[in-house]
């Protein structure tokens, strides 16, 4: 029988399962997530007990806290601790933000880059947090339309600004390592919200700085 409870471990950092030290052989991190592991290694006809998958489950345990983390965090938390007042009204884009996240469909990776760029109304947000806005998205089960739009949707309604445009750019390993195995393609998506939606210019404005 599987062990009865599972619980997210968390490092002292408070980041989850961000630490891969090896492991001893006495550890346990969480004991329902390694029995699955041990079970689907099973199920694919390895035997879970040779030296080199001994301690596989707990590392995919770890692993997987980590790759999912961002259901433990608050974009909303993330954006309004780091809220300035600035009389800026000129465009602010970051650009090229790398991000790993996992397709719903088949819990493979995709990845690839992110560009934000926004409309200040009378507020700016550190750089960073925008980066980790797309993090706590990315760190979940996903499909990359929903991903653009939950980004774009948290930076418009917690920060308040004019508007809020999101393009995504990304490889998907569903595609590349299965199915039609086609490497070489990406998936590109948008969300456009407030002005960037609403005006043709402002839109193209930002389209433009992607391509410089």
């Amino acid at each position: 029988m599987p062990p009865t409870s599972s619980l997210s471990r968390m490092s002292p950092g408070g980041h989850y399962a961000d630490s891969f030290e090896p492991a001893s052989e006495e550890e346990v991190y969480d004991p329902v997530k390694e029995h699955l592991v041990r079970q689907m290694l099973n199920e694919i006809g390895e035997d879970p007990e040779r030296a080199g998958l001994r301690r596989t489950p707990l590392r995919v345990a770890k692993a997987m806290d980590f790759l999912t983390g961002g259901y433990q965090e608050s974009a909303e938390e993330i954006i309004k601790k780091a809220i300035f007042e600035e009389d800026v009204k000129e465009m602010v884009i970051v650009r090229d933000i790398e991000f790993y996240s996992m397709c719903e469909h088949h819990m493979l990776p995709f990845f690839g880059h992110a560009h934000v760029g926004y409309l200040p109304n009378g507020k700016v947000v550190g750089l960073s947090k925008i980066a980790r806005v797309v993090d706590v998205f990315a760190r979940r089960l996903q499909v990359q339309e929903r991903l653009t739009s939950q980004v774009a949707n948290a930076l418009m309604e917690h920060l308040g600004a004019h508007g809020v445009a999101v393009v995504m750019e990304a490889s998907h390993t569903c595609m590349m390592m299965r199915g039609v195995q086609k490497q070489n393609s990406s998936t590109v998506s948008s969300a456009m919200r407030g002005t960037f939606e609403d005006d043709p210019r402002t839109r193209s404005e930002f389209m433009s700085f992607l391509h410089k």
